[in-house]
C-alpha cells in the first residue's frame, strides 16, 4: 500500500521491480479515494443533476429534486430520491428506479411548470410531444426528398492552379485530411447540393480542407463566404487566407467589428459588385 522511490533486484529470485519513474520518466501519483459512508450508497452513482435542479420522471413529469432520503419499509432501510411536485405533492423514487429520472433541459430560461401527481396532465404533455415529433419527422422527410431532387452547379475538376495551391501546403497531409478533401471535392463536382458536416479536434487540419474548397469555388468563378464564431478567429483566418491566396488573382477580405463602419459599407458594396472573391467574417456577414 505504499510507493517506492526506485526499483530493486532480488539476486537468485529472478525478480526485478521497476517504478513508473524508471519506466516512463515521470512519477505518477496514485489516486487515493475516501471511503463512502454506508448510509449514502447513492453517492456511488452519477445522477447527472444536483439538489434543487428541475428533473423529469418518465411517468410523472417535471418536479424538483430535493436530495436523498432514507426510508424504512417493512423494516428494511433503503435510500430514495425525493422529488417535490406542484403543491404538496412529492414522490420517493427508489435507487433501483433512478434510470427513470433525467435532468430537465429546455431552451427557455424561465422555470418550467411543475406537474401535479394523480392527474392526466403529464400524459397529455407526452402525447403532444409525440405528435410534434411526428410532424417534425414528416417535415424532415419532405426536406430531404426535395434536396435529393434539387440540382446545383457542378464544379469542374481540379485545375493546374488548384494543384499548385495545394502543393504549397507546408505540411504533410494526414490520411484523414486527404480523405476529407477528396469527399468535399466529389460533392462539389456533383450536381447534387453538398450536405456534409466535417468534424475534427483543434489542430487536426480542418482549415486546410476549407482553404482547398474555397479555392476550388473561387477558381470556378464563385464567391466564397467563410463564417466564423469569433472576431479573433476571423482575423486569424483572414491573415492565413491572404497569405495562401497571395500568388493568385483572387481578392480576400474580412467583415467584422475590426473594420470601421465606413470600411464595412465599402466591403459590402465590393461583395455586391463581385469585386471580392472570398470574404471571411463573423455574424456581421
Amino acid at each position: 500500500h505504499g510507493e517506492l522511490s526506485e526499483g530493486f533486484y532480488i539476486p537468485g529470485g529472478n525478480i526485478r521491480l521497476y517504478t513508473d519513474l524508471e519506466i516512463f520518466g515521470e512519477h505518477i501519483p496514485r489516486r487515493r479515494f475516501k471511503a463512502l459512508k454506508e448510509t449514502s450508497p447513492v453517492k456511488k452513482f452519477d445522477l447527472g443533476f444536483k439538489e434543487g435542479d428541475f428533473v423529469v420522471h418518465k411517468d410523472y413529469g417535471i418536479g424538483v429534486y430535493k436530495g436523498v432520503e432514507r426510508q424504512s419499509i417493512d423494516g428494511v432501510q433503503s435510500d430514495f430520491l425525493f422529488i417535490q411536485y406542484a403543491g404538496e405533492d412529492c414522490l420517493y423514487v427508489p435507487i433501483s428506479k433512478m434510470h427513470l429520472i433525467s435532468k430537465y433541459s429546455a431552451p427557455a430560461e424561465s422555470p418550467p411548470k411543475l406537474n401535479r401527481l394523480g392527474t392526466s396532465e403529464w400524459i397529455h404533455t407526452k402525447k403532444k410531444a409525440k405528435n410534434s415529433l411526428k410532424d417534425l419527422t414528416k417535415e424532415l422527410l419532405q426536406l430531404y426528398s426535395s434536396r435529393n431532387k434539387s440540382r446545383s452547379t457542378a464544379f469542374a475538376p481540379d485545375s493546374q492552379w488548384q494543384k499548385e495551391f495545394e502543393s504549397a501546403f507546408p505540411y504533410e497531409e494526414t490520411p484523414d485530411q486527404i480523405e476529407a478533401v477528396a469527399m468535399v471535392k466529389k460533392d462539389m463536382e456533383s450536381e447534387k447540393p453538398m450536405d456534409r458536416l466535417l468534424c475534427g479536434d483543434v489542430g487536426f487540419g480542418k482549415t486546410e480542407v476549407a482553404l482547398r474548397a474555397a479555392f476550388k469555388a473561387a477558381d470556378n468563378g464563385k464567391q466564397v463566404c467563410l463564417l466564423v464564431p469569433t472576431t479573433i478567429l476571423a482575423e486569424q483566418h483572414y491573415l492565413l487566407f491572404k497569405e495562401r491566396f497571395s500568388p493568385f488573382p483572387f481578392v480576400v477580405d474580412m467583415l467584422s467589428r475590426f473594420r470601421s463602419q465606413t470600411e464595412q459599407k465599402g466591403i459590402i458594396k465590393k461583395i455586391e459588385s463581385g469585386a471580392v472573391d472570398i470574404v471571411i467574417g463573423t455574424h456581421r456577414l
